[in-house]
């Protein structure tokens, strides 16, 4: 990943990480895998979702996000999944958008789930010829807001879960844009269109109420995952008191937006790293996890017992 912060997941020595670096071609911060679907539309070419397709992976993973130097290698694993369920005209669209990210755990083959969103409000103009522009000083249009947000996003989380709220700049970028979309038509932008939407993602993320969230991105990756290959217990201990943090905000902020979103991404997982841990630190952890994430309190039941 970025190598200012990452550098841990590169066992070479200094001289074979700059001969390294210079003999491969440094790429872009994003290696997001584009997927445009329109299964109920039939009166729109298809041509026009294959060029929106190409040219929407073209502009996550083609741009420059950072001023991070990294390798082709370390890119960020991502993917978007637009499916467009309505075309009012033939060059207007809407849909859902789903963004997917992950990132490698140390010592391991394992790739664990960092964002996993269902933007509803995808709300769009193509006309099958143009080219995506963002700036991040004004408001273009939807279709490049909506991408250049959820690419900060990615890298917010991504870095936060490498150094303690690392993230901040790229939150603050997504924020900025949300900022200036606030005069626009779609939807999606504003506090005031529902407690989950682009908004409120990013307002949450730079709250102090959600400092403790923050904090598990990194004391839960950092400190618990990546230390599991080395001693299992330790691991599990951080992830643990890491998610126990997390309750400090769920009582303020309960079935929130941001903690509903970390455990569809880590349910499944923390399950598996607590299945077979001791009796006590399952005792010790269910409560919390059933209090915060009571949609899967069966889950952890039929697990955890």
């Amino acid at each position: 990943m970025i190598q200012s912060i990452n550098t841990h997941f590169i066992a070479l020595s200094c001289a074979s990480i700059l001969s390294f670096a210079f003999a491969h071609v440094q790429g872009q911060e994003l290696n997001c895998r584009v997927q445009v679907i329109a299964p109920q539309i039939a009166n729109v070419e298809s041509s026009i979702f294959e060029s929106m397709e190409e040219n929407i992976q073209e502009f996550m993973n083609g741009r420059r996000w950072t001023d991070d130097q990294i390798l082709f290698e370390e890119r960020i694993e991502c993917s978007f999944q637009i499916t467009i369920s309505e075309a009012p005209s033939a060059t207007t669209f809407k849909g859902t958008l789903q963004v997917q990210s992950s990132r490698p755990v140390y010592n391991s083959d394992y790739n664990t789930s960092m964002l996993l969103v269902n933007d509803s409000d995808f709300d769009i103009s193509w006309d099958g010829s143009s080219t995506i522009q963002f700036s991040i000083d004004q408001y273009r249009d939807n279709l490049s807001s909506v991408l250049a947000y959820y690419a900060y996003m990615v890298l917010g989380m991504d870095y936060d879960s490498m150094g303690l709220e690392s993230g901040t700049p790229y939150y603050l970028k997504a924020q900025t844009i949300v900022a200036n979309a606030q005069n626009s038509g779609p939807s999606g932008w504003k506090a005031s269109q529902g407690q989950q939407n682009r908004y409120w993602l990013v307002e949450n993320m730079l709250s102090q109420t959600f400092r403790p969230v923050r904090n598990c991105l990194y004391y839960y990756h950092r400190m618990g995952l990546d230390q599991l290959f080395d001693d299992v217990e330790r691991g599990r201990l951080a992830m643990a008191d890491a998610l126990i943090e997390m309750r400090q905000t769920h009582r303020i902020r309960p079935s929130s937006y941001n903690l509903q979103l970390f455990f569809l991404a880590k349910s499944d997982e923390i399950l598996k790293v607590f299945g077979p841990a001791p009796e006590a630190e399952k005792t010790r952890l269910l409560p919390v996890l059933k209090q915060m994430d009571p949609g899967n309190i069966s889950k952890y039941d039929s697990i955890f017992s």
